[in-house]
């Protein structure tokens, strides 16, 4: 143990000895430490954020949005080439002919009872409109949805319970608030029981949901809401107490005119806004991921049968989207590990040279050495240390400085 002392010792004042060398030396590593643990950070951030997405589109999810059929003849006629004009337009005029319904509760029961592969079936409505309690104002959206909702996208009860079976067959004027809209009308009173104005109807709060973090991108390019910001109702109560837009009623009628099925109802900025569908969004949960694409497909078609042939509705799956995603992140991030790698490898071929050098300058030293008693092994070992001694310096420096890029991006 003494020799061994003794070597560590002569490699720790060689080390000092050459200050200016041995931190060109360490350079190497600690910048290849950093690069290593900074993009594997970042690649791990990157699966989380997929992670978190995952959760809050729900698992083996089918997403169904209406599509505005003028909005789609527009970029039909766009695509179309200047030598197939009249075809197209004459195809289009037949197209115009047909009527849909839209998206509507009918489609999201037939999907139910039909599909044995479909565990949930969510059908969504809704409209901004504040939330009002005692002076307190807040901008919010009004969500008409059935229990289903709640199981499809994981969300918890933070205080109360989910709507009870009368509520959903009579339409209740009940609640349930998101935590946002809580915190800010609740700040010193429990909300179960209270009353909260919203669009115009009183409800009774009977449940508040427990917070969730929502990223911004997902609520835009997959359909994400906010669900903080968010009051739910049931579905029933949405059709019978604010608006039910499968109605046609004479309001309807006089706020705008018909278009080949649509009816047209004017918004705050007076221009017409086409208003046929009856649900916002239909969420559809199936028992096997395998059977994602297949359902999705056969959804599909059931509903291009069920709308007279006109797609006026997407279907989504975010899973999928998702997972794609994924894998295509998963290969950046290991062209990004092994380009840190990389740089870790030259810093530690720089260690090599360097050291390979030292013993070429010290070879007067290594022959007094050998001259007074040092076998060949000592010399090796306290070449080794010195290289040691640099190398986790260097590595703690690095993984200092990685861990501190990896918290500034």
């Amino acid at each position: 143990m003494e020799r061994y002392a003794q070597i560590f010792n002569m490699a720790l004042d060689a080390v000092f000895a050459n200050k200016f060398r041995s931190m060109l030396t360490a350079l190497g590593i600690i910048f290849g430490v950093a690069a290593v643990i900074s993009m594997m950070a970042i690649g791990r951030g990157a699966q989380k954020e997929i992670l978190d997405q995952m959760k809050l589109v729900g698992v083996n999810n089918i997403v169904i949005m209406p599509v505005n059929k003028g909005d789609k003849k527009k970029q039909e006629s766009q695509s179309s080439d200047n030598s197939s004009s009249s075809s197209s337009s004459s195809s289009g005029k037949k197209a115009a002919e047909k009527f849909s319904p839209g998206l509507s509760l009918r489609d999201a029961n037939a999907i139910r009872e039909i599909l044995p592969t479909v565990s949930r079936v969510s059908p969504e409505v809704g409209y901004d409109a504040p939330a009002v309690f005692g002076n307190k104002s807040i901008d919010s959206r009004l969500v008409g949805v059935t229990n289903d909702f709640f199981g499809i996208f994981n969300l918890e009860m933070e205080k109360g319970s989910a709507f009870s079976k009368l509520d959903q067959e009579k339409g209740q004027t009940v609640c349930i608030l998101g935590a946002g809209v809580a915190a800010r009308l609740f700040t010193d009173s429990d909300p179960i029981g209270q009353s909260v104005k919203v669009g115009g109807v009183w409800l009774t709060v009977v449940g508040v949901l427990k917070g969730m973090a929502v990223n911004s991108n997902a609520t835009e390019n997959l359909g994400i809401n906010d669900y903080n910001a968010q009051v739910f109702t049931p579905l029933s109560t949405v059709f019978l107490r604010i608006k039910d837009r499968s109605l046609i009623t004479k309001a309807n009628i006089s706020g705008g005119g018909f278009d080949g099925g649509d009816f047209f109802v004017m918004t705050d900025d007076g221009n017409s806004k086409a208003q046929y569908n009856q649900l916002d969004k239909i969420v559809v949960q199936v028992n096997e991921s395998q059977a994602l694409s297949a359902t999705a497909e056969v959804i599909k078609r059931m509903l291009l049968r069920k709308h007279a042939s006109v797609e006026d509705f997407d279907v989504k799956v975010p899973e999928l989207l998702l997972k794609q995603e994924q894998r295509t992140k998963d290969i950046f991030n290991i062209v990004l590990g092994a380009i840190a790698s990389i740089s870790l490898l030259v810093g530690g071929i720089g260690i090599m040279n360097i050291m390979l050098a030292s013993v070429m300058e010290r070879i007067r030293e290594i022959g007094v050495r050998l001259a007074i008693g040092a076998r060949r092994k000592d010399i090796i070992l306290q070449f080794l240390t010195e290289a040691t001694l640099i190398s986790l310096s260097g590595g703690l420096a690095g993984i200092i400085l990685g861990v501190v890029l990896a918290k500034l991006i």
